[in-house]
């Protein structure tokens, strides 16, 4: 009698194959123990029916009452009952090779079903895998970009500071119109900026034009009265305090100084440029200013 073994799987196959097939080897191990006690049995009978044979041929002879008639018919029938049997042990012996067969078929259906199901996933793993995989390197190159910028602007964060340390260390203090040693002065806009960039005081930078009526710059008002490009000189009126102070013949790069309530360092003006009936500059106001009375 042959047994149907379903294919061991694949070294890849999936974990859940394992016990399905160890179930379907106990079912056929089990159909077959049930197939050979059915048959043990059957062996039992004919040896016990050969037992009777056996006594009943030895009460034959022995009390010769009964007839070979008889005997023969009993025979028959012990023939046709052994028949009977073995065609009992032979249909349930089919009957247990074929569900075996049947349940083989089922675990051999279901381990195909699993081991499509194992190869699509894995496909969908190596997918994802390479997709993981082209992300990395995209973030990589990208990664690798920001930080060559980063060093970029780090080397002209570096070149910037060196400038503006440079452009400070150029910068002069002189003595305003009124006596007084006046803040660190500016002639152009990268030393303006280089102004600004220390902190120590306030900077507004204005542009004007001859007018009669006095522009605000900061918290002042300025009017232009006069220019002499040729000579870089300029004359102004301040408006402070409700107080108005002129200033005249005033050069080009001068720190024009004045007071303004509450400042107890004096605010200053520079005119870096003088053009006909313009000019070009910025007011210097002190950061701490004291309460006012």
């Amino acid at each position: 009698m042959s047994d149907y073994i379903a294919p061991a799987p694949s070294g890849g196959a999936h974990s859940k194959i394992v016990p399905i097939l160890v179930g379907a080897v106990i079912a056929l191990l089990g159909a077959n123990i049930w197939l050979y006690t059915q048959l043990d049995a059957v062996r039992n009978d004919l040896a016990e029916f050969r037992k009777t044979m056996a006594n009943e041929l030895l009460n034959v002879k022995e009390t010769s009452s009964v007839s070979v008639q008889t005997a023969r018919r009993n025979l028959a029938a012990l023939r046709d009952e052994l028949e009977a049997a073995r065609r009992q042990a032979a249909m349930a012996a089919g009957q247990a090779k074929a569900e075996a067969t049947k349940r083989a078929e089922e675990l051999a259906q279901r381990l195909a079903s699993e081991q499509q199901k194992f190869e699509k996933a894995q496909e969908q793993l190596k997918t994802e895998l390479t997709q993981v995989g082209q992300t990395a390197t995209e973030a990589k190159q990208k990664l690798g970009e920001v930080s060559t910028e980063v060093g970029s602007v780090k080397t002209e964060v570096a070149a910037t500071k060196s400038e503006l340390e440079k452009t400070i260390s150029e910068l002069k203090r002189v003595t305003g119109d009124l006596g007084v040693q006046s803040g660190l002065i500016a002639t152009n806009a990268r030393e303006l900026a280089a102004l600004k960039a220390l902190g120590e005081r306030n900077y507004y930078e204005f542009n004007l034009t001859k007018s009669k009526q006095h522009q605000k710059v900061g918290n002042i008002g300025i009017l232009l009265k006069n220019t002499d490009p040729k000579r870089n000189k300029y004359t102004i009126e301040v408006l402070a305090d409700d107080k108005k102070v002129e200033k005249k013949d005033k050069t080009i790069n001068e720190p024009v100084q004045f007071l303004v309530a509450g400042s107890r360092q004096p605010y200053e003006i520079v005119v870096n440029e003088v053009r006909k009936n313009q000019i070009i500059g910025y007011l210097s106001v002190p950061k701490v200013q004291s309460a006012r009375n």
